[in-house]
């Protein structure tokens, strides 16, 4: 029996749930402008594991969204994540927070998958993967302008997912383009299936050494 603890905070959804042998019993979420993640996070897990009947002993590993995303909220996730398994020598999964975004959607055809997160201006993160989940084009920075994507919308439908989409629907009409009408954020909902695969193989960090995925480097500006 496995049960795994899930939290994805890359958003401005602070997300936590519980699964068992690869089936999600509880999950907990709040999406906040206020990213209140510092706040909530902690009695989230508390609640999944009082929901399931568990204790935290009980937990087999710690599955953490590792961005791209917010830099606040990838470091109170993260650094959750690793004090759980220092102090209970569990291991630790990762899961892209853009592949979880891809993986929320289930395409009847042919088709590329491009989740966008919200960097801030007219810049957001990004990938591509096909109808199946494959990573086709690995994670960048995209400054958004009328022409990006033109390579993929020529080929076949594209699916534009996550709230830094909003951005790019403003500025194309193309046939191809498909957007959500609510914008999707990271959400333990699509996790599981990744991470209990990765747990089954035994795809675990380094807890020594895992640090989230930012993409590009953290500036803090200087103090006036």
């Amino acid at each position: 029996m496995s049960y795994l603890l899930y939290i994805e905070t890359s958003s401005k959804n602070c997300s936590v749930g519980i699964s068992e042998n690869g089936k999600l019993l509880f999950k907990k979420e709040l999406s906040e402008a206020s990213f209140s993640h510092a706040e909530k996070l902690h009695p989230f897990i508390n609640e999944v594991l009082h929901s399931s009947n568990l204790s935290i002993e009980s937990i087999s590993a710690v599955v953490v969204g590792m961005g791209p995303g917010s830099y606040t909220g990838l470091r109170i996730g993260v650094a959750a994540a690793k004090g759980i398994c220092y102090a209970l020598g569990l291991p630790l999964i990762s899961v892209g927070s853009l592949e979880t975004l891809a993986k929320g959607v289930l395409p009847s055809s042919a088709c590329y998958i491009i989740p966008m997160i919200d960097a801030r201006r007219m810049e957001v993160y990004t990938a591509v993967f096909d109808e199946q989940g494959k990573v086709l084009k690995a994670p960048w920075a995209e400054v958004l302008e009328i022409h990006s994507f033109a390579s993929y919308l020529k080929q076949r439908k594209c699916f534009f997912v996550g709230d830094g989409s909003i951005k790019f629907q403003s500025l194309t009409s193309h046939a191809n383009a498909h957007f959500e009408s609510i914008p999707s954020e990271p959400t333990v909902k699509h996790m599981v299936a990744i991470a209990t695969e990765k747990f089954n193989n035994k795809e675990f960090e380094d807890l020594a050494y895992f640090e989230p995925f930012y993409l590009k480097e953290f500036y803090t500006p200087p103090s006036k």
